[in-house]
């Protein structure tokens, strides 16, 4: 399978890591495999850790690294990173390095028949995971107008949410909403025809909405950041890229809260909580891509970095 994947912000990524050759490094998020080849290339004795929930993207990369033999492969979310490390006889202050980029591949957009994307017409379904029983034709079909209209609000920031969740519950009083190109018509539909004609595609912000609320983007980002920080080794790094202003502003507040844990009153003189910090953000600012990548990488620009280290 063509699983094509330039990955984003790699140097970046990579100095970022500060990799050295035995650790052990999870990259929770494999894709085409682009990040972890350069991972792997920098390990001698080390070893790679490769999950993802589409096992499209697993086979595409044992394919791709297939002449480095110190990759373990797991097929889950890393959101259960405790017991994928327990499950290979690693605990608490045993990985060196994990790397996270967030949201949706190249390859699952350009993936017509995955309806990830509103420029291909497909079946309503935008599963990360197959094995998921949760669509976008269940959220888009099922979901009454009021949790409708807050999932396209929160997660897509949409101000035109409650006018598009009361046409797509309209529409499929006829019949149910099956393709994108189906729920794209509905969209544009509701969005005014003035509110359309500048900006980027109508249906962007209501499909980012439906596929977060499929696979439980942001509800899994603050545990799994929580979990990753245990698993660490002191001296270890965290590397995560979002690509819109709500996985960032969760991967901020966690990073935030992690390095600056105390609980207690400002006005108080010493801190009496007993809570230590457990990290030191080394990006003051998220790190973005540069003029050079944009220019080859379109979907870059959006992208964030942000690091932690493990104190």
């Amino acid at each position: 399978m063509n699983f094509e994947h330039i990955p984003v912000l790699l140097k970046e990524c990579i100095e970022g890591l500060n990799i050295v050759s035995d650790g052990t490094y999870v990259d929770c998020t494999l894709g085409g495999g682009g990040h972890s080849s350069e991972i792997a290339k920098k390990l001698t004795t080390g070893t790679l850790i490769g999950i993802d929930q589409d096992i499209d993207a697993i086979n595409a990369a044992k394919e791709r690294l297939k002449e480095y033999s110190n990759i373990k492969y797991v097929h889950n979310n890393f959101s259960d990173i405790k017991n994928i490390v327990e499950g290979l006889g690693l605990g608490q202050d045993s990985v060196n390095g994990f790397l996270l980029d967030i949201g949706v591949s190249s390859h699952q957009l350009d993936e017509a028949d995955r309806g990830f994307s509103y420029n291909y017409d497909a079946p309503l379904d935008m599963r990360m995971d197959v094995r998921s029983t949760l669509s976008a034709y269940v959220v888009v079909n099922e979901y009454d107008q009021e949790a409708l209209t807050r999932v396209i609000r929160e997660y897509g920031e949409e101000r035109w949410a409650k006018r598009i969740a009361e046409f797509i519950v309209e529409e499929r009083k006829t019949k149910p909403i099956e393709t994108t190109f189906e729920l794209v018509s509905v969209i544009k539909r509701a969005i005014p025809k003035g509110a359309r004609a500048n900006g980027p595609h109508p249906a962007k912000r209501t499909f980012q909405a439906i596929r977060i609320e499929v696979n439980n983007e942001l509800g899994i980002l603050e545990g799994a950041i929580n979990d990753m920080t245990d698993i660490l080794k002191p001296g270890g790094r965290i590397c995560i890229i979002t690509f819109h202003s709500l996985e960032d502003r969760i991967v901020k507040n966690v990073f935030r809260n992690l390095e600056n844990p105390c609980t207690c009153p400002r006005d108080f003189p010493i801190c009496v909580c007993g809570k230590k910090p457990k990290i030191k953000i080394i990006t003051g600012k998220p790190v973005i891509p540069c003029e050079e990548e944009l220019l080859y990488n379109h979907r870059a620009r959006s992208a964030k970095l942000r690091i932690a280290e493990k104190l």
